[in-house]
């Protein structure tokens, strides 16, 4: 396996014992060569499966009333998680969205019972990363934001939004946003979701179904 024949791999003197190698990546295979020593098995199978992704999210208990989210996928076991983020608050793991090829994923997470934020996991060339994205800049107010849908080949993201706005005596004011998905930062912004189009095309079915920004 790591193409040194002064090394090798073995198991418990009991049938039945595996091996398992990972490719790291899809690829295609014409065949296999067993290097045996003096012992061997008189019967066994190569199996192969296709590479998987699988990019999902586990909590655990962190610290007494933490929650902490395990970011993994098919070869990152809650042993070994991609990223690890511990909150206070309520993670609403039913809202995890991961988009098309495994390189993000969105969820909510509430700190405050008025208060839900976006969080966002991605893969950078440096390893996996959080951002975290509040519904306002003004803390501890009330509001939410919500993963509307992914924009595919784009990175962009959609938002529904909703904060009591000060400027008009703390009257909801709610926004559908198409947002950068690196820096999350607003780069469409409509008082109705089929004023962009980006909505009317890409918004998740599962938000719809389920958002009280539409209501």
């Amino acid at each position: 396996m790591d193409g040194n024949t002064g090394t090798r791999w073995s198991s418990a003197f009991a049938d039945p014992q595996w091996v398992q190698v990972d490719l790291g990546a899809s690829a295609t295979v014409c065949g296999i060569t067993l290097t045996w020593e003096a012992a061997f098995a008189t019967a066994f199978q190569i199996q192969v499966a296709p590479a998987a992704t699988g990019l999902h999210i586990a909590t655990q208990p962190g610290q007494p009333g933490e929650t902490c989210v395990l970011l993994l996928d098919a070869r990152h076991g809650a042993d070994h998680p991609l990223a690890r983020r511990c909150t206070f608050g309520t993670v609403w793991t039913a809202s995890a969205r991961s988009n098309a090829n495994a390189s993000a994923l969105a969820l909510a997470v509430q700190p405050l019972a008025t208060w839900r934020e976006l969080w966002m996991f991605r893969a950078t060339p440096a390893g996996w990363t959080l951002q975290v994205l509040p519904p306002s800049t003004e803390s501890g107010g009330v509001g939410y934001v919500e993963f509307a849908g992914w924009v595919p080949g784009t990175g962009q993201v959609l938002a529904a939004r909703e904060v009591r706005d000060p400027a008009r005596n703390n009257k909801p004011a709610r926004t559908y946003e198409l947002l950068d998905g690196q820096t999350l930062a607003t780069q469409k912004t409509a008082d109705a979701p089929s004023s962009l189009k980006a909505f009317n095309r890409f918004q998740d079915p599962a938000w719809k179904r389920a958002t009280v920004s539409l209501r």
